[in-house]
């Protein structure tokens, strides 16, 4: 996934996107560089409009509202019962800290 981000920062950026320069970002990030999935990376860029591509990959923005629905019914549920929500939530707290317990031993 890193090439596929180093291609697409390189191109953001403004500069030519090729062996060396995937190279020389990766480098920088401290990113063990592969060859053959540098050269695979530019074979498969090649001839390819990645301004096009981008465009063609972005998510519509149409699923936006439905996030004010799920919150407006997170709120009701509050609403209904304060005494069981914190029985509950400290309940959950109580089962995360014994789960943590255990990564120690």
């Amino acid at each position: 996934m890193e090439y596929v981000y180093t291609a697409m920062l390189l191109h953001k950026a403004g500069q030519k996107v090729d062996e060396a320069s995937v190279k020389k970002v990766l480098e920088a990030a401290s990113v063990k560089v592969d060859e053959a999935r540098v050269k695979a990376l530019i074979a498969a860029l090649e001839g390819v409009n990645i301004d096009e591509a981008i465009e063609k990959a972005a998510v519509p923005v149409a699923a936006a509202p439905a996030a004010p629905a799920a919150e407006a019914g997170a709120q009701e549920a509050k609403k209904e019962d304060p005494k069981k929500s914190t029985a509950e939530e400290k309940k959950s707290e109580e089962q995360a800290a014994a789960g943590l317990g255990s990564l120690f031993g």
